[in-house]
């Protein structure tokens, strides 16, 4: 199949690299026109150019309500309306209770689940106005939110909360009648470069590399390409009954 998403509009964020990178290739090939926001302007500049087409650029910060607000201006002011959200931006903050910095914790906090918040909040409007079955929210959630680690008691923390935020914020657009779905999507390891700045912070990086391949009983870690796959059919009429629910796919590692 081909062009399954062909005439909507998606805003990405986190899509100038990683998994974000990933969904927005995916979304372009399959006929979408995307926004691709990031707070890397060269990058985030550099790859809408090289798509060409619809693909237009948006820096955005997550953590700031007016740059959020900006964002959908932008892209209601292109195309009058907006299809698919997906909450991709994220950091991976290394630490325990007890040796993470309260500004540490924060600082995940704001930019793992209050991004998505405020994307979830004020996309409101323009999602409410998406073609076909409806708009579509995406939150990319983690493994994390579900199997616990002592040294990421932050990013366990805002994952988590994003997990359950997604059901609260799906309840709230059925119940107003808004006809827009929101799902959780929730990747186990998966090569990216926030996988090296992980690595990159551990005190041995081939150990934790060796445990990270343990965690996974498929024996591999995951590649940006299949998350992308999973948030193409979120995107599409496809999951137009899907709404509230945890996608897994983490090659086991929750089990």
């Amino acid at each position: 199949m081909t062009g399954r998403i062909e005439g909507k509009v998606a805003l990405v964020t986190g899509a100038a690299s990683g998994l974000g990178e990933a969904i927005v290739r995916r979304y372009a090939a399959e006929g979408a026109a995307v926004v691709l926001a990031d707070i890397d302007r060269a990058a985030g500049e550099a790859l809408a150019a090289e798509l060409g087409g619809s693909a237009t650029f948006v820096a955005l910060d997550v953590t700031q309500e007016d740059q959020w607000v900006a964002a959908f201006q932008a892209a209601d002011e292109r195309h009058g309306r907006l299809d698919v959200l997906v909450n991709c931006a994220g950091i991976t903050t290394v630490g325990s209770v007890e040796d993470l910095a309260l500004d540490g914790f924060r600082h995940e906090l704001d930019v793992d689940l209050l991004g998505p918040f405020l994307g979830c909040k004020h996309g409101i409007p323009l999602l409410k106005n998406a073609a076909g079955e409806g708009g579509s929210v995406i939150n990319i959630a983690s493994m994390a939110s579900i199997r616990a680690e002592h040294y990421l008691v932050a990013y366990n923390a805002a994952k988590a909360g994003v997990t359950h935020m997604t059901k609260s914020v799906a309840l709230h657009y059925a119940k107003a009648g808004y006809g827009i779905r929101c799902n959780s999507v929730h990747p186990g390891v998966i090569h990216t470069p926030i996988l090296d700045k992980v690595l990159a912070q551990a005190a041995d990086p081939d150990a934790l590399y060796a445990e990270w391949l343990a965690l996974h009983p498929v024996g591999r870690i995951g590649r940006p390409e299949e998350v992308a796959a999973l948030c193409l059919y979120l995107a599409s009429d496809e999951s137009a009954f899907a709404t509230g629910a945890e996608f897994v796919l983490d090659g086991g590692s929750s089990l």
